[in-house]
């Protein structure tokens, strides 16, 4: 007779399970930024599961678990030779090659830092070097990639404060704004007017409509090589695996490095024939 008292899992599997499940969706985001395919980025992120579950002690390798988690990627993809996606359409194409002309790793440092929120150390620490080196990366990723691509900002924004933010920031980027969209269907009629080459979307809009639908309208118009930066409170909640699943994310309350940093890096890595490529 089986033991009623007995748990069905041993506590230290669940407590794994546990501190893996709660950054999954965040290391998933960075894989799929990273390769720029979103089936790779999962690819390399159950390896690197099935490496956890394999050595567990590879989560103590980092400074805290989330930090062994991302080494612990590095890792994997590294050994596998740092894939890109296999691109699926010109523009897919046009993203590669500017990809190759970038200083090495330093897309990984600047993705780290940016959009997932680790310190310099950190970085370095992920990554497998010195801290001054991981500086050094992130500042000139940034750096070329801002310098390299130019066009037409979209933004889906209700409240004015944010939308005023945001817009100065991607102006003084060198950016222009076709403009602003407070509601799902203000959304798509300026993009009917004026096609943006990007488009930073909030979720929860004016009305109570959908950023997220305003989106999916406006693709299903232009096509969906249109970049899309995401900008939300709940980044869990995009994060699913099911579409649209996003590949910038940029989490509220957002920095104005973050916002920098996903809008050189959407312009750069998905750019169209309306860009100054």
């Amino acid at each position: 007779m089986p033991d009623v008292n007995k748990p069905d899992t041993d506590p230290q599997e669940q407590d794994l399970s546990s501190v893996i499940g709660s950054h999954l969706p965040y290391l998933r985001r960075y894989a799929r930024a990273l390769t720029g395919s979103q089936g790779t980025g999962d690819t390399y992120a159950a390896a690197t599961l099935e490496a956890i579950l394999i050595d567990p002690a590879a989560l103590d390798r980092g400074t805290t678990p989330k930090t062994g988690l991302f080494r612990a990627f590095h890792l994997v993809w590294s050994s596998a030779g740092a894939p890109l996606g296999e691109p699926d359409s010109r523009f897919s194409t046009i993203a590669q090659q500017h990809m190759e002309r970038l200083t090495p790793n330093s897309r990984e440092a600047l993705l780290l830092n940016t959009v997932e929120g680790f310190t310099p150390g950190e970085v370095a620490s992920i990554m497998g070097i010195g801290r001054d080196e991981a500086l050094v990366l992130i500042d000139t990723a940034l750096d070329e990639m801002q310098e390299a691509v130019t066009g037409e900002v979209m933004i889906i924004e209700d409240e004015a404060i944010i939308a005023m933010d945001i817009s100065a920031i991607v102006t003084e980027m060198g950016h222009s704004i076709v403009g602003i969209a407070r509601t799902r269907t203000e959304a798509v009629a300026l993009a009917g007017r004026r096609r943006p080459d990007l488009i930073l979307a909030d979720i929860q809009l004016a009305d109570n409509s959908s950023g997220v639908d305003a989106v999916n309208d406006i693709l299903a118009e232009l096509g969906d090589d249109l970049p899309v930066i995401f900008i939300t409170a709940f980044p869990e909640r995009l994060l699913t695996g099911e579409r649209p699943e996003p590949a910038f994310l940029i989490t509220k309350p957002y920095s104005e490095e973050q916002v920098r940093s996903a809008v050189s890096q959407a312009m750069f890595f998905a750019s169209t024939e309306t860009l100054n490529a």
